[in-house]
């Protein structure tokens, strides 16, 4: 089954500035992981259903928007309350009545609504639903996994066309991964660093590559000033969404190892949708440590949400709702062009709503280099399926700031499972994250196959999108690419070479990473997870908290929320460039497996890395 990329409908077009695309039939990638068919769903099983309602007036809100962070506009940080939001460009009473009386009708009943008008909670029966939907569920098993969802797409009611944007809920497979990665664990335990065994240390921090903490962060990127003026995110708020839970004891042991003193009632967390599973933890435990130890001062309320399509919009669309964080970062994603339209476009509409309550969104840019689709923990791997230039989601949407990775410059000795020195890779300057760096030594030692189950494409997320048109804050910006030729996803099927996706051609789309930090592993961080201390770890993971708690810290500094970012970033690096009061520094070599790194933006590494003391000063007093 083939699909193209083409414009979604109508009805959700303009929900941002400029064209927005989305892939038109994106979840036929997934016919090549054999899922057993189980048969039609128990009619009587009841579910519980979420019932995304359609923004009014999306043009005026893109406006006010981008008011909200134009220095020069009298609404400038001027953010809207949720009741505002409701008032302004949720659904109106009548709507949301006409929605709640044809559901009444098919027996569906409606248990709650979100404050902002957005999302209807649902709950009804397998019968109900199909009905409702013209659909039929059924179930599934697909790699132990077992999951019911429709065996086709569901049709919103003509009468509801107007106002209903989709519901989730009655799809309950996994959606998405995190973010993070460790050579050792990647390689199959063939090969690892050993941080206590590295050459000296020639980068000042307390601790070397592989075990950093945020106080090594902090060197890193001259945030340490700020804390010796007494900035540590006091009165700020962190939001972490999430689809894993975690042992909040194991955040507080960190900060005390590294020193930080934090209050007993830091980590708040909120269960959206029932709350989620253990699967993903780790990911979890790592977002509250480091978004916490940056900004120690700040609070951290950490929305968990089940790894559903359902909980995937809802966890955004519950912190817009409660209001009460100041900045949101997420390290989980999917690939853009696999993720079902009506999910992104529900994403993108709780991204607005954020945005215009003046609360910032970070997202990791993904850890497959610049082809997300073969990441080698999915389906699409090569080289059972050609290589495609593509980007991960939610780092893909315009309102997102998409964190991506680096590497570290040094000397990196590597060790087989006994403990024996294998060799050496000089890194001699910062580059982008991509373990391209590797692929001769790997080879030559362990063989190409190897490296293509673990180590490829391993590496910094960066692209263009094919969904969203190049926003206005990337126009006219040196370095933005186009969408490139000949891009098709070819995959090997026991019927043979199946074309699944054929990529539109020179698309000016949204280019991806904004900023990036270090995220490579093997330069990588220590964390603290299930009672244990682990070491070497990596990933635009990391990244994202990190922007989230350097933002915190910001936001202190501003005195108010800073709200919409990408358009201050990019409005800042016009004015400084990479010049001496710069908080910008550029990364000039290296690539993420395709884009180059260059002195100017680039896909690879976006902006380039950041001195977050020098950025905190350009928004001092612009909460006034």
């Amino acid at each position: 089954m083939k699909f193209r990329t083409k414009p979604l409908a109508a009805a959700v077009s303009g929900l941002f500035i400029g064209a927005l695309y989305f892939s038109g039939s994106a979840m036929a990638a997934k016919t090549l992981t054999a899922a057993q068919d189980n048969g039609a769903t128990t009619l009587n099983r009841t579910h519980t259903v979420s019932i995304v309602l359609q923004l009014r007036h999306a043009d005026e809100l893109n406006k006010l928007i981008s008011e909200t962070v134009d220095p020069n506009s009298p609404r400038y940080h001027k953010f809207l309350s949720v009741e505002d939001f409701a008032d302004r460009y949720g659904p109106s009473d009548a709507d949301i009545e006409r929605v709640k009386t044809a559901l009444k009708q098919a027996g569906i009943h409606t248990t709650g609504i979100y404050r902002s008008h957005m999302v209807l909670t649902t709950t009804g029966t397998t019968a109900q639903f199909n009905q409702f939907f013209a659909t039929e569920l059924h179930d599934y098993e697909e790699d132990s996994i077992k999951y019911s969802k429709p065996n086709r797409t569901i049709t919103i009611p003509d009468a509801l066309a107007d106002v209903m944007l989709t519901a989730t809920g009655l799809d309950s497979k996994p959606s998405a991964h995190p973010m993070s990665h460790n050579i050792h664990k990647d390689s199959g335990g063939s090969m690892s660093v050993h941080a206590d065994n590295r050459p000296p240390n020639t980068t000042g921090t307390a601790n070397l590559p592989g075990k950093y903490t945020v106080a090594d962060f902090a060197h890193l990127y001259n945030i340490t000033p700020l804390y010796k003026e007494h900035i540590y995110g006091q009165g700020s708020t962190i939001g972490i969404a999430t689809l894993a839970t975690f042992k909040p004891d194991d955040a507080y042991t960190y900060w005390k190892s590294v020193g930080l003193h934090v209050a007993s009632n830091k980590i708040k967390q909120i269960h959206v949708d029932g709350g989620a599973g253990t699967n993903g933890s780790g990911e979890t435990t790592l977002d509250v440590e480091q978004s916490g130890g940056i900004a120690p001062a700040s609070r951290v309320f950490v929305y968990e949400a089940p790894n559903t399509n359902q909980g995937f919009i809802d966890v955004f669309f519950k912190a817009a709702d409660e209001n009460q964080v100041d900045t949101l970062s997420v390290s989980w994603g999917s690939p853009e062009i696999a993720q079902d339209p009506a999910v992104l476009a529900g994403q993108h509409q709780a991204f607005l709503q954020l945005a215009a309550q003046g609360i910032s969104v970070f997202a990791a840019a993904g850890d497959s280099g610049a082809y997300d689709i073969n990441s080698n923990q999915g389906s699409y791997v090569y080289p059972n399926c050609t290589m495609l230039l593509s980007v991960d989601s939610p780092a893909s949407d315009p309102l997102v700031v998409a964190a991506g990775g680096l590497t570290l410059p040094g000397v990196q000795t590597f060790y087989d499972k006994k403990g024996k020195v294998i060799g050496s890779v000089d890194v001699p300057k910062v580059r982008p994250w991509s373990w391209d760096y590797l692929q001769n030594f790997f080879i030559a030692h362990f063989g190409e196959a190897v490296y293509y189950s673990g180590l490829f494409p391993v590496g910094g997320g960066g692209g263009v999108s094919a969904n969203y048109a190049l926003p206005f804050y990337q126009k006219n910006l040196s370095g933005t690419q186009l969408t490139a030729s000949n891009q098709s996803l070819i995959c090997q099927t026991s019927t043979g070479p199946q074309d699944l996706v054929d990529m539109p051609a020179s698309y000016g789309g949204r280019n991806l990473p904004d900023v990036s930090l270090n995220a490579d592993p093997d330069t990588g961080y220590a964390q603290y997870v299930d009672g244990a201390w682990q070491y070497g770890w990596g990933g635009t993971s990391f990244v994202a908290p990190q922007l989230n708690g350097i933002t915190a810290l910001i936001t202190q500094v501003s005195g108010q929320r800073l709200g919409f970012l990408n358009p201050q970033l990019y409005a800042r690096f016009r004015q400084y460039g990479y010049g001496s009061n710069s908080p910008f520094v550029a990364v000039t070599s290296g690539d993420n497996e395709y884009w180059q790194a260059t002195h100017s933006y680039n896909p690879a590494s976006g902006l380039g890395a950041l001195n977050v003391t020098k950025l905190a000063k350009t928004f001092a007093g612009s909460g006034e």
